[in-house]
């Protein structure tokens, strides 16, 4: 073989190997660059792990928040299921000695009175007394005794039919409802939990009393849960009250008494082609609520109770009570600082 050829295939070689050369480095380039992507996508992979391990762990954190929830719930549903029965109990208690208070203060009555007539006939036949029995008379006031002791009768009488209304307004409230819907006077469980609350509603040193005006319609006896429709009267009627002491805040008792807290009760029956409702407004003349509120304030477990003032579940559990059980509405229409009015539909067949 010539020189010429060999120089021929020397160059080819090198050149080969130059070739070989620029695609051993373009491979090491190639590996190193997916060494880099391996690491981003390690770095990546660990990070997401990590976040899922946190997702995972605020998840264990809040399921067993709500799990704490729906125990305490839970249990006081219990409580409130045991103080119904407990309430009622008690109530039925009370009617016992006040039966017999209520009982006798008749027959005393009619006593008190024919001695009194008696003590007439003695005064009528023996104008003349004796100088004893004239001051007996003077020192026991008998003239303001003749006066006042019918009196003290009838508000002892009037005090006891306050309690036998309390009893039966409780007794009424706190009854546990059965698997199937009853007939309920919708009116009469209104009535009783007003009676209930009077003590919120009453006058006392910071304001007024809260105006109760109550426009009822033609509401026949309906089907329904009347404990649980209790709770919802007690709820809005509660919140209304709250509503209106937060709006007189800071107020005088002149001020407020020109502007008096209303509390305006509207029932009427409501006719459609298909069903005939039973509508309830219950309306208040307080802060009002915000439009934000609004749209979440019959969410579960929505509140904006602060700490220590109630769970604030009020409106939800309502919510829950007149829809899901009684296939009716709940809606509400507030104006911020003009008031609020809750408005309740049910059918009555």
């Amino acid at each position: 073989m010539e020189i010429v050829d060999y120089q021929k295939e020397i160059n080819e070689l090198k050149k080969a190997n130059r070739i070989i050369q620029k695609q051993l480095e373009r491979s090491e380039a190639d590996r190193v660059k997916l060494e880099e992507i391996n690491e981003k996508k390690e770095y990546l992979l660990r990070k997401v792990i990590a976040e899922l391990k946190e997702y995972q762990n605020n998840l264990q954190e809040r399921s067993h928040e709500l799990e704490m929830m729906l125990f305490n719930l839970q249990i006081m549903q219990n409580k409130m299921s045991s103080l119904g029965s407990i309430v009622a109990d008690v109530a039925h208690e009370i009617n016992n000695p006040v039966g017999f208070i209520a009982g006798n203060l008749t027959p005393a009555q009619e006593y008190i009175q024919n001695l009194l007539n008696l003590i007439d006939l003695y005064q009528q036949t023996y104008p003349q007394t004796s100088q004893q029995i004239q001051e007996t008379i003077k020192l026991m006031d008998l003239e303001y005794i003749r006066e006042d002791l019918p009196k003290l009768i009838s508000s002892m009488k009037e005090g006891t039919d306050r309690i036998y209304n309390i009893s039966k307004s409780l007794r009424t409230f706190s009854r546990s409802d059965t698997e199937q819907k009853v007939i309920f006077n919708l009116h009469e469980g209104i009535d009783n939990t007003l009676l209930i609350l009077k003590h919120r509603l009453k006058d006392n040193k910071i304001r007024p009393a809260i105006q109760v005006i109550k426009n009822y319609g033609k509401l026949p006896p309906l089907p329904c849960f009347p404990g649980q429709l209790n709770q919802v009267f007690m709820n809005l009627l509660a919140n209304a009250i709250d509503a209106l002491e937060e709006s007189i805040s800071g107020l005088s008792f002149d001020e407020i008494e020109k502007n008096p807290n209303k509390i305006t009760i509207h029932t009427a029956t409501v006719q459609t082609q298909d069903t005939n409702y039973a509508l309830i407004r219950i309306k208040d003349n307080g802060v009002g609520i915000s439009a934000d509120i609004q749209q979440k304030m019959f969410d579960h477990l929505f509140t904006t109770k602060p700490v220590g003032k109630g769970t604030g579940l009020g409106l939800s559990i309502a919510y829950q009570i007149i829809v899901q059980k009684h296939r009716g509405t709940l809606e509400v229409e507030s104006v911020l600082g003009k008031g609020s009015e809750f408005i309740i539909s049910i059918p009555i067949s």
